[in-house]
């Protein structure tokens, strides 16, 4: 039951917290022991968070899972965890995260409040309004780095990496609506009620927009680097985010790998070996080569 409960709070979704460490990266400030400490106990709680607001919507979306050919493996959805324990243990985890939130910097509580009430509106009735389903994805996505940024004291964050993070977290949401319309086809609208208002061709009208979007405002922000960091190298880095986009782009279009961003970023190695080059030039031109 333990491991029932943990897989619930869905460890696997838990690299998308990682961004909160943006903000304390793109400032130079990750060497730094006391920065670096703070959020990474922000990084910890805003883990049991999202874990707890997992658990909510499993309870919340029951009856829809258990219609989907996966999600309904998913612990509470198949019986194998017990819906009176998992309510139980996520109140008791509440009462553990938000204190200690609050504790650490009480911007930073009032955010995961924040994000917490986001995604339980989200789950009870945004998530069936066609566009603000995925426009919701990606503000979490924003608040994540907000929250980071907002226990640390940061000199040179970018508001262009604000941008970037909206602009890539709708790309991965409406890739994931596409793979899921692709997987659930005739019995999409069972599974999300809100799949019955997009299309395939529509899905991928939205894709190129975004994708134009998302390298122009990469190559602005590396044009834009120059206060703690070496621009030309800064630009070095464009033809990796325009590979990995290429790469997504190619999984969403021959598979349904998609539909779980986290899996894809965990299994594919090409897509992986990119991202390793890519910050291994950021982490260079921040704290060597300025």
């Amino acid at each position: 039951m333990v491991r029932a409960f943990i897989e619930t709070l869905r460890p696997k979704q838990w690299i998308k917290n990682l961004v909160i460490f943006a903000g304390l990266i793109f400032d130079g400030q990750l060497l730094v022991r006391k920065p670096l400490l703070t959020v990474f106990a922000a990084f910890l709680l805003f883990c049991l968070v999202s874990g707890i607001t997992y658990t909510i919507n499993d309870l919340m979306d029951l009856r829809s899972d258990r219609a989907h050919p996966i999600k309904k493996l998913r612990p509470i959805a198949s019986g194998r965890l017990p819906i009176n324990v998992a309510v139980i243990t996520a109140i008791l985890l509440s009462l553990i995260a938000f204190p200690c939130a609050f504790l650490l910097k009480p911007l930073f509580g009032l955010i995961c409040v924040s994000y917490t009430l986001l995604m339980l509106a989200y789950s009870k009735w945004l998530k069936h309004i066609m566009l603000v389903d995925v426009l919701v994805i990606a503000i979490g996505f924003v608040i994540r780095v907000v929250a980071g940024i907002s226990v640390i004291t940061v000199k040179f964050f970018s508001p262009w990496l604000l941008i970037l993070t909206t602009f890539l977290a709708l790309y991965l949401g409406f890739g994931k609506r596409l793979s899921e319309l692709k997987l659930l086809q005739q019995s999409a609208g069972e599974h999300r009620k809100v799949l019955e208002g997009y299309t395939v061709e529509l899905l991928n009208q939205f894709l190129v927009v975004i994708t134009s979007a998302i390298l122009i405002t990469y190559v602005l922000y590396t044009f834009n680097a120059h206060l703690n960091q070496n621009q030309y190298v800064s630009m070095a880095t464009i033809p990796f985010v325009l590979y990995g986009i290429f790469r997504y782009t190619f999984i969403i279009q021959t598979s349904t790998a998609a539909g779980s961003p986290e899996e894809v970023l965990l299994h594919d190695r090409p897509l992986q070996f990119t991202i390793l080059l890519w910050g291994i030039l950021i982490l260079l031109n921040l704290y060597l080569l300025v």
